[in-house]
């Protein structure tokens, strides 16, 4: 994987840089903060506060490092959560690089232990990471994508849209949206105009909401 390399984000956590593409997996500003803030508060958090719920299912669009998961697994964890882990990921870091990214500061021994350990099986099968946390990864475009199953939680973690248009398109927006349960929430770090537009026409409430560091707002989409 010549074509990446590690940079370090503004809050002193690791990214990679993808040189094929352009882009940071992470938003430069912080790649923890944004994946606190974004993800695990505006989404996660935010969504099981006002359910009451103690067990979620999050499916995520854009797996990459899988910062996402440990936060949200660590949130999980501390906060006595289920949590049911999906995430898609059509071209898979490996290992290696994984293990690189020192994540290992921002969660417990454990759970980044028994993350790594698992991280090539959960490619295969659904994966036990502890008494409280299972992950699944699924090695797809997103438009071939399919589940019987419906989410609570949805991740939208794809880099931007400057780089990847065809991840924002309606297709791409109409296909994941049929995978998200009535009142689940879908996140992103982005906001538009066409976004905005799109999520509404697919029976999505919209929010602005104030975005991470280097971001005024970022939209939570609800699912009527």
């Amino acid at each position: 994987m010549e074509h990446l390399s590690f940079a370090i984000t503004s809050d002193g956590s690791k990214t990679i840089f993808n040189e094929q593409v352009g882009e940071n997996y992470h938003s430069r500003h912080g790649a923890l903060q944004e994946s606190k803030h974004v993800f695990l508060g505006s989404g996660l958090s935010y969504f099981l506060e006002n359910k009451k719920k103690k067990k979620v299912s999050v499916l995520e669009v854009g797996f990459g490092t899988g910062l996402n998961f440990l936060v949200s697994a660590d949130y999980c964890v501390r906060n006595e959560i289920e949590l049911d882990y999906f995430g898609i990921e059509a071209f898979p870091l490996n290992k290696e690089l994984i293990s690189q990214t020192a994540y290992n500061e921002y969660v417990s021994e454990e759970l980044w232990n028994s993350f790594l350990n698992h991280y090539q099986e959960a490619f295969h099968q659904k994966c036990i990471i502890n008494n409280q946390c299972t992950v699944q990864i699924i090695e797809k475009k997103l438009l071939d994508f399919s589940s019987n199953d419906q989410f609570d939680v949805i991740y939208f973690d794809a880099f931007a849209a400057i780089h990847q248009a065809e991840m924002w398109s309606l297709e791409s927006l109409t296909h994941i949206s049929k995978f998200i349960k009535t009142g689940g929430v879908f996140v992103t770090y982005a906001i538009t105009g066409d976004l905005k537009r799109t999520m509404k026409s697919l029976g999505f409430s919209i929010e602005k909401v104030p975005g991470a560091a280097g971001k005024r707002e970022m939209l939570r989409a609800t699912k009527l």
